[in-house]
């Protein structure tokens, strides 16, 4: 089972890309063998329902400063989590990750570069349409087109 942690805040434009995922996925993903939740800021308040789900690989999902264009899609090692970060949750996903590695066998970290994290609801058009392509490679479980950082 594929479960998807969305991150972010979503009052700050495209910083709300993981939590944009994530609700759609819930919408629609247990036809496609696809779990999520919104995490928002406080993905930590997640780790149990995560830990009781027992997913086969955890994806999670945030805007990431990369220095890439708006809308790059990026699998990021865990090393680089926190020079990437936008830092707009509690806890950092460095630490998150840690703490649920020795439960989850596979847990993947995808981020995606914002436009804008200025104050404001909804996505810019580029990351609007990297969230759509990400969510269809993830319905289709094949993420192997996103490169890694």
């Amino acid at each position: 089972m594929i479960l998807i942690l969305g991150v972010g805040n979503t009052l700050l434009s495209d910083d709300g890309v993981g939590c944009y995922i994530a609700d759609v996925i819930a919408f629609s993903g247990s036809s496609y063998g696809l779990f999520a939740y919104n995490g928002g800021t406080a993905p930590e308040n997640f780790t149990a329902p995560i830990r009781r789900a027992a997913p086969d690989l955890l994806v999670i999902i945030d805007a990431a400063g990369m220095g890439l264009p708006p809308g790059s899609i990026r699998s990021i090692p865990p090393e680089k989590i926190d020079d990437t970060s936008i830092g707009t949750h509690m806890l950092p996903l460095s630490h998150l990750i840690n703490y649920l590695s020795p439960d989850i066998p596979k847990i993947l970290f995808i981020g995606i570069q914002p436009e804008t994290i200025d104050p404001g609801e909804g996505l810019s058009p580029a990351v609007k349409e990297a969230a759509e392509k990400l969510i269809l490679l993830l319905r289709k479980h094949d993420i192997s087109p996103i490169q890694r950082l």
